[in-house]
């Protein structure tokens, strides 16, 4: 039986992990936390069809210079004289053009689409038992400018398929009595979850059908051979038929290891959580605060921000407040207490400079495939990814086209 290492155990990894075990393969999944926490659990649990705009589109280098100094604001970029960060800030504002989004819409909605039917293929099954409403998201605004910035991806998204409605005040009331916008735009195609939920069953399945997650341990080297790879790692060593990178924020420094550029940048997204009820029922995104609102099960989840700083773990008291301050701003009657903004936590994404995952092989290294870059929407495209790896290795034509998520394309 072939051996696949996949070395990361957020949403990508662990759905891979699922696929190939579909596919017959001996799998280990390495991580060096616990799998209890970051990305995968504290994300706005959306599967997003909506979600066509690749990050780097046109505006967003601009957007970037407003709030770069502005640490609350919505998007924000530290300035640092690291050159990493330089080099992948100069691709990203290469990237930042109607060229970029045109070539990444489709792909990224392709991608969606597929990780969708497949959470709803897994939910089915039975294998993991987890929540998962599809209720459309609603993506409200107070502004006349935020109104016409949404109408431009309304357009676009009308002609690839979706449906979408527009609901003035009084339409959207029905929907979510205490939201105060002007408007919004209903995206029909959207279902949301609650990722712990899914994390934890998933983790439960692939354990009890023979996969070994390795928690706590960390990957020092990796060495290819002609038919093998050798993993070091701080507990030991590993000889495995095929390797798949899928550690997040993490991926340059470990494709580094292979001596291979990866540009990827973390980019940190908080969330506050509250078990009071809110009578929110729908998914929404607050449009002038970029932030994410979802009603998953038990609990009432506000996140958003997104911050490109490095690894830096500090939770930064004026980006909680200014999530909560929106939510307050949105929402009638919604309040948040001191002790659910102090346990308010984050996850770091990885961004890629274009906005677009890194999904595939590399070419001079056969056994060795990619999987990251995904930003905010590795929730979103995490089965879809996963499977797409299955298909990969066990050398199958592919669910969709991979022209667009080559990892070697920088």
């Amino acid at each position: 039986m072939k051996k696949v290492t996949i070395i990361g155990g957020g949403i990508i990894g662990l759905s891979s992990a699922y696929f190939l075990l579909k596919e017959g393969f001996e799998v280990t999944v390495i991580d060096k936390s616990t799998i209890t926490s970051g990305a995968s659990y504290v994300n706005a649990g959306y599967i997003s069809p909506s979600h066509l705009i690749p990050l780097a589109a046109p505006g967003r280098v601009a957007q970037g210079i407003k709030y770069m100094f502005d640490s609350s604001s919505p998007f924000y970029m530290k300035p640092r004289l690291n050159r990493d960060f330089l080099k992948w800030a100069w691709l990203f504002q290469k990237s930042c053009s109607k060229k970029n989004v045109d070539s990444s819409a489709q792909a990224i909605l392709d991608l969606t689409l597929l990780s969708q039917r497949l959470f709803k293929e897994i939910y089915a099954s039975g294998d993991v038992n987890f929540h998962m409403e599809h209720k459309g998201l609603i993506m409200a605004f107070q502004t006349e400018t935020s109104k016409q910035h949404e109408e431009e991806v309304v357009e676009r998204a009308l002609k690839m398929g979706l449906q979408i409605d527009y609901l003035n005040q009084k339409e959207l009331a029905v929907l979510e009595p205490n939201l105060i916008a002007e408007g919004a735009f209903h995206y029909h195609s959207d279902s949301h979850t609650t990722p712990a939920l899914f994390m934890n069953a998933m983790k439960h399945y692939l354990q009890k059908n023979g996969v070994k997650l390795n928690t706590n341990e960390e990957v020092l080297t990796i060495v290819p051979g002609k038919d093998k790879v050798e993993i070091t790692t701080s507990l030991g060593n590993y000889i495995t038929d095929e390797v798949v990178i899928a550690t997040g924020s993490w991926s340059e420094s470990m494709a580094k290891k292979l001596g291979v550029y990866l540009p990827v940048q973390a980019g940190k997204g908080y969330c506050i959580n509250t078990d009071k009820p809110t009578g929110i029922k729908h998914p929404t995104i607050i449009m002038e605060a970029n932030a994410a609102v979802t009603p998953m099960a038990g609990f009432t989840r506000f996140a958003g921000t997104m911050e490109i700083a490095g690894l830096d773990e500090t939770i930064k008291k004026e980006r909680v407040e200014a999530i909560a301050a929106a939510a307050q701003r949105f929402y009638k009657g919604l309040d948040f207490s001191s002790e659910e903004k102090r346990k308010a936590t984050f996850g770091f994404r990885p961004v890629s400079p274009d906005g677009v995952p890194f999904v595939g092989k590399l070419k001079e290294q056969a056994h060795i495939t990619i999987a990251t870059g995904h930003a905010m929407m590795g929730w979103s495209l995490g089965p879809g990814t996963g499977k797409i790896i299955s298909e990969i290795i066990a050398n199958k034509k592919p669910s969709i086209s991979l022209d667009r998520f080559s990892p070697e394309r920088f």
